[in-house]
């Protein structure tokens, strides 16, 4: 079985963060494991609050999995001050994990800062050299290159100045434009288009974390990075359409639509439990 980290924030609602990453492993038969760099207090509605994990912290539990587990993917997310970001970036020259997935998480769905608004340039310079792949929205993406987007004309000249700053690879996501979701992947050469119908619900809680789990996931299992791509805008895309209405704000994607449809079969098929008295 192919085995996925991500390092990010805890999502005690979860419906984002690392309990959206665990589960979106699950649903691609990938094994989950995580490193959490911030615990976060919210919900569907608010952030409450945010503490975050030391760097000695953060360090030993990336040690922890690498010195005993083969990683065949890395997902990062939240990560909110430039310490967090060094003691991450530390440990990557160290290990040298492959299929490195970056979402650079800024805010939450429902506006509150995961990232400390002045660490944009300790992203860009820190972390995102690492990415193999890099999935920022629209707005996150006008915040690294300090620019606005209005077109998937401005989509495509985002992506080749972030492509610049070190990635291998960097997919805008156009969740936040207008029309049909339509995502801009630039590999350095060539552009892949990836659109979909805008799903009309508020319930996308996490659809970032999910869509970058997911193509990490695909990467692990050997996916080029445009097909891993095409499965993942496909997973969320389900996920989204089937989105789940808990809390009383954004609810979360629907992670395991596609198990639940089918059923726990098995559940039913086996034998009746042997019932004890003793």
């Amino acid at each position: 079985m192919k085995k996925v980290l991500s390092i990010a924030g805890s999502d005690c609602s979860g419906g984002a963060g690392i309990q959206a990453d665990l589960k979106t492993f699950s649903a691609h038969g990938v094994f989950g494991m995580s490193v959490i760099v911030s615990v976060v207090a919210e919900n569907t509605s608010r952030v409450i609050g945010i503490q975050d994990i030391s760097p000695d912290m953060i360090q030993k539990q990336i040690d922890a999995v690498f010195e005993d587990i083969d990683v065949d993917a890395v997902k990062i997310g939240m990560l909110s001050t430039p310490v967090c970001m060094e003691a991450v970036a530390e440990k990557l020259r160290q290990y040298q994990p492959k299929n490195i997935v970056i979402d650079p998480v800024m805010v939450a769905k429902n506006g509150a800062p995961l990232m400390d608004p002045t660490a944009v340039g300790s992203l860009i310079k820190i972390i995102v050299p690492f990415a193999d792949v890099l999935t920022p929205n629209i707005p996150e993406a006008e915040k690294i290159t300090s620019g606005s987007i209005r077109s998937i004309g401005d989509m495509k000249s985002a992506a080749e100045q972030i492509y610049q700053m070190g990635c291998r690879n960097v997919i805008v996501k156009g969740g936040h434009a207008i029309g049909n979701a339509v995502d801009i992947l630039y590999d350095g050469s060539r552009f892949f288009e990836f659109e979909t119908g805008r799903i009309e619900t508020k319930n996308t809680h996490g659809t970032g974390c999910t869509f970058s789990s997911a193509i990490a996931s695909n990467l692990a299992l050997g996916l080029p990075v445009p097909q891993a791509v095409d499965r993942a805008k496909r997973y969320v895309t389900t996920a989204i359409e089937h989105a789940l209405e808990i809390g009383k704000g954004n609810g979360p994607t629907h992670h395991f639509y596609e198990l639940y449809r089918q059923g726990l079969q098995w559940l039913d098929e086996g034998a009746s439990p042997v019932v004890r008295n003793d």
